[in-house]
């Protein structure tokens, strides 16, 4: 299966990524991209580029017969699908091999196997491989769901049979709840997978999330690289990976990677497949589901096993059997990864857009970061709002992780809200930094916003006054017929307002990184951005402020659902509409009592960030 140039039907920073890794094996590449991705680094990278439609993912990144037709008009003779899109799609793969070109993933059939989660789980019964108890059967109505789920026993998992990611998944601990559970994990799972069928497991309470990292080729050899733990999750989507894992002695993982392997070959696997366990406290594990890809978290395997998964994948696909076996696999030390996000994760992680003004990744021993950023890429509502994904290995977990933290400090990414603040305070929470942090880690812990401190406000002060400043000839800075006085300066962080006095004969020269954005200004101070508003000549806040009665878009989205209608009465907290953004829906909720004026959108609406959706009275 010889092949001389690979087409990546992916975008960002796994495009660039594989496309590293393929070029030094001497392969010529090919980018796809829609018009979002146009500037886009990992587009400039590669060889060739060709255009595949416009942003939304149905008429680009998930169209199969675009990409098909990239592959054809620039002679591609195989195609790596990165993660998410169509990575795990059969469809795809068995198209690609159909037109002739090389699949650099498994088998179409290992992918149906895995593809959907109840065929999954029972296929992973008969295979004698351990399975969370549930219900995958052919009921899906809802109230044989919900009797389902009472046998099963309280707190069950309601999940989405066809997809991943957290999405479509909800975790029910009340039997009132079990409902609107139900209706909202299908309505998700309809919109991210295209299919409502939905699956129940039962929940195991303050578990681990343990994957295995397996590996296959077409001569009946599999083997396993080990593990990762993914405990640290929000909205069941990963935030910290790290292999190994602190809960997982020798015997275990022998255990665990047995059972991996077995799952693999009871499907015909080949390539590079993660499979997912649920680590209990006891230290029984249980089968969640297969990857049959390539995993965002890969980068923490290599690091611990010094192997390049990509180029194990592209061997693999060209015929050659696996270059090691199970006992030559040998692990070094220990590497956490996290994801680096556009979003607020101080506000329900509300996914964030807008333009990186300043992106400067951290380097230094032991320490990596995969992206496909610049500066003056938008982070767009049409795709995952991940920045970067930053790695540290080190001889020992702690050096790993202390690496980790330090350059996560000196990262510097500017423009929409970032979660690099919560990433540290996670990093050095004790719990985790004793290597105890479960699944649970996320819903025992608070992490409230952190105060602006008075240096946040004085140096964003500073800066605007430098700025104002530089407009005039240096002769006339601070000119004054009598005593230099301070220059106020009022700034604004949402509802907050300051005015600060800038005295130039007290500034240092030192400044933090920051970036100006219109009339705001973004500081990024001990690891802490925040984005303020030049309000000196700006009229009185209140609209700003959101005091106008008015419910605005948080980002740009689509409206998938309306919860009320003029003339009603609301009360604070109540879903006043669903907005999907990133995958993912929303609740947009009520800050007051109020009476409903007016609604201004309608069902599958697309709108804006900031577009005004609900006027109310109070």
């Amino acid at each position: 299966m010889n092949f001389t140039k690979v087409l990546v039907a992916n975008r960002g920073e796994i495009a660039w990524r594989v496309m590293r890794t393929a070029r030094n094996m001497g392969y010529r590449t090919v980018a796809v991209y829609s018009d979002a991705d146009r500037d886009a680094p990992h587009v400039a990278f590669a060889d060739e580029a060709v255009r595949i439609g416009p942003p939304p993912v149905g008429e680009s990144y998930l169209s199969i017969d675009r990409i098909l037709e990239a592959a054809h008009r620039s002679g591609a003779d195989a195609i790596h699908p990165g993660y998410g899109f169509l990575s795990e799609n059969a469809e795809f793969a068995a198209a690609c091999t159909t037109a002739g070109l090389v699949f650099i993933g498994p088998p179409s059939a290992a992918i149906a196997a895995m593809g959907n989660k109840a065929a999954a789980k029972r296929r992973m019964i008969d295979a004698g491989v351990p399975c969370v108890p549930g219900y995958q059967g052919a009921d899906q109505s809802a109230a044989g769901l919900e009797m389902a789920a009472r046998a099963i026993g309280l707190p069950v998992m309601v999940k989405a049979a066809a997809g991943g990611g957290g999405r479509g998944m909800r975790l029910v601990e009340r039997d009132g709840d079990l409902g609107e559970a139900i209706r909202t994990a299908r309505t998700e799972a309809e919109s991210a997978f295209g299919s409502g069928e939905l699956i129940l497991e039962k929940a195991v309470v303050d578990a681990r999330h343990v994957e295995i990292q397996v590996f296959a080729d077409n001569h009946g050899n599999v083997i396993h690289l080990g593990e990762r733990d993914c405990s640290v999750q929000r909205r069941h989507q990963k935030v910290i990976e790290e292999a190994p894992s602190p809960a997982v002695d020798a015997d275990l993982r022998a255990r665990m990677g047995a059972a991996a392997v077995a799952a693999a070959r009871a499907i015909g696997y080949r390539g590079a497949g993660t499979v997912e366990f649920l680590l209990g406290a006891d230290g029984a594990f249980y089968f969640l589901e297969m990857n049959t890809r390539l995993q965002v978290e890969h980068p923490v395997t290599e690091a611990i096993t010094g192997l390049d998964l990509v180029e194990w994948q592209l061997r693999v696909a060209r015929g050659e059997t696996l270059p090691l076996t199970q006992e030559q696999v040998r692990f070094h030390g220990h590497a956490i990864e996290v994801r680096l996000y556009a979003e607020d994760a101080y506000a329900s992680f509300l996914p964030q857009t807008g333009r990186i003004g300043a992106w400067r990744p951290a380097g230094g021993p032991g320490v990596r970061t995969d992206h496909g950023m610049k500066e003056g890429l938008a982070i767009s509502p049409f795709y995952d709002p991940m920045i970067a994904k930053v790695i540290a290995h080190g001889a020992t977990r702690e050096e790993a992780r202390a690496r980790l933290v330090k350059a996560l400090r000196e990262t510097v990414v500017l423009g929409p809200t970032t979660n690099r603040h919560f990433l540290i305070r996670l990093l050095t929470h004790p719990e985790f930094a004793a290597g105890k942090a479960t699944t649970a880690f996320l819903t025992k812990h608070a992490f409230a916003a952190p105060e602006i401190a008075d240096a946040h406000w004085q140096a964003a002060a500073a800066l605007l006054w430098r700025r104002s400043a530089e407009r005039f000839p240096a002769a006339l800075r601070g000119w004054r017929n009598s005593n230099p006085e301070p220059t106020p300066i009022k700034l604004a962080v949402g509802a907050t307002e300051r005015t600060i006095a800038v005295d130039p004969a007290n500034m240092t020269d030192a400044a933090p990184p920051f970036h100006i954005d219109g009339h705001d200004i973004v500081v990024d101070l001990d690891a802490h951005t925040v984005r303020f508003t030049d309000r000196t000549y700006a009229p009185p806040a209140s609209a700003a402020a959101g005091g106008d009665g008015k419910l605005r878009a948080p980002m740009d989205g689509r409206i998938v659902s309306i919860k009320v209608a003029a003339g009603e009465k609301v009360s604070r907290g109540q879903t006043l509409i669903v907005l999907e953004a990133m995958k993912i829906q929303h609740q947009l909720k009520a800050s007051a009592d109020a009476d409903v004026e007016s609604v201004a959108v309608r069902e599958g609406q697309q709108v804006s960030n900031r577009t005004v959706l609900v006027t109310m009275k109070t």
